[in-house]
């Protein structure tokens, strides 16, 4: 099937507050009090997307990172079940893990697998079960610049380590300098950005930096920013304007967010050249990804010091979160029919063309299995 380019379009999240029989909230033990609907299931129209019973507003929240992404597969979900709202609010994988275990949101999204502790949590919502991780969307994160005159940039992971630690200050740095002869850098202080949310787009840029730079980096990361100084923005969204209006500006942010005139950095990790941000490039760090979780967890683990031609390594793998068994009864089927489209082959195939990267089939296929097992 020929995908098309889906249009990004911003949801009306407005006032999530659920009522009555309709009200579709997070996993917790069955609602009795809930309307039963009609017994007999109706398929979609459009494309392979299953509506089965799912009816009501289904209530998520998470990651910014893949936000681009879900409104592009809630548009083409809800065109099918007319009778589903979907508001996902990406507040940010800390405040989506925070609303799951606090049961305020059906499914969450986070670009950092569940903790220990969060797993904890999530027993007290998902009655007989715990939250699960399941991998659904992969997308290399971009150091995007703004720096007048400068439309090719080369950097790696010292340097970037360096800029954001405050170490290197200015554009026309030796080091900088040293990766990219010829270009005319100017002199001109360097203005860092990085996000003042909890965010897993931070923990996987600082787990690369850890891991590709361990003297440069000694922090010991996570979805909170630890390094001093630099401009703080909320979501991938804030850092991307903050880089977008400040001359001098770089920060990290999802791929899909570096738009309208920033550039983005090709990163020397030691292949024969250099890689830039690209789906393509995501999916080749994400192929060589291992299966970490147990059970019906399918928690990966990446290789962030990836030297393979084409491989970009500053690559995240966004998790759906759901619980595994104690679904609400009012909750479940639009849950599972939206985690069921999003997983299939037209779902992903949605993601290369707004500049995602799907999961590999040997994975993908895996959390299709585990959403259908669900209850």
């Amino acid at each position: 099937m020929k995908l098309q380019r889906m249009n990004r379009r911003a949801l009306s999240l407005g006032a999530l507050a659920v009522s009555g029989a309709l009200a579709l909230t997070a996993c917790g033990s069955d609602d009795t009090g809930s309307s039963s609907g009609s017994s007999s299931s109706a398929t979609a129209a459009a494309g392979s997307i299953k509506c089965d019973d799912a009816k009501g507003q289904l209530l998520a929240d998470g990651s910014s990172a893949q936000k681009n992404a879900i409104d592009a597969w809630v548009k083409n979900f809800t065109q099918a079940c007319s009778g589903v709202q979907v508001n996902y609010k990406g507040s940010g994988s800390g405040a989506g893990v925070t609303a799951f275990t606090q049961g305020q949101v059906a499914f969450a999204g986070s670009d950092s697998a569940l903790k220990p502790e969060d797993v904890t949590a999530s027993k007290s919502v998902c009655t007989g079960g715990q939250g699960i991780d399941l991998p659904m969307v992969a997308g290399p994160i971009a150091v995007a610049y703004n720096v007048s005159g400068v439309d090719n940039l080369v950097l790696d992971a010292a340097t970037i380590a360096k800029i954001f630690d405050g170490k290197i200050t200015n554009w026309n740095d030796a080091a900088i300098a040293k990766l990219n002869p010829g270009a005319k850098l100017p002199d001109l202080k360097i203005q860092p950005y990085h996000r003042s949310d909890e965010s897993g787009t931070t923990d996987n840029f600082t787990k690369y930096l850890i891991a590709a730079t361990p003297d440069n980096w000694k922090y010991s990361g996570g979805k909170a920013w630890q390094a001093k100084g630099g401009q703080a923005a909320a979501g991938s969204s804030g850092v991307a304007q903050g880089v977008k209006q400040t001359n001098g500006a770089i920060g990290y942010m999802e791929l899909s967010y570096a738009k309208d005139g920033l550039g983005t950095v090709a990163v020397d990790t030691g292949a024969s050249a250099p890689v830039k941000a690209s789906s393509d490039g995501a999916t080749k760090a994400v192929a060589a990804a291992q299966v970490v979780g147990t059970g019906s967890d399918l928690s990966l683990k990446l290789d962030y010091n990836t030297k393979a031609e084409g491989a970009y390594p500053l690559t995240l793998v966004t998790y759906e979160i759901a619980c595994d068994k104690g679904n609400k009864a009012a909750t479940l089927p639009a849950t599972k029919a939206f985690l069921r489209y999003i997983a299939s082959e037209d779902g992903q195939g949605v993601l290369s063309g707004i500049d995602y990267a799907p999961i590999p089939d040997a994975i993908i296929a895996k959390v299709r299995t585990t959403i259908e097992g669900l209850s």
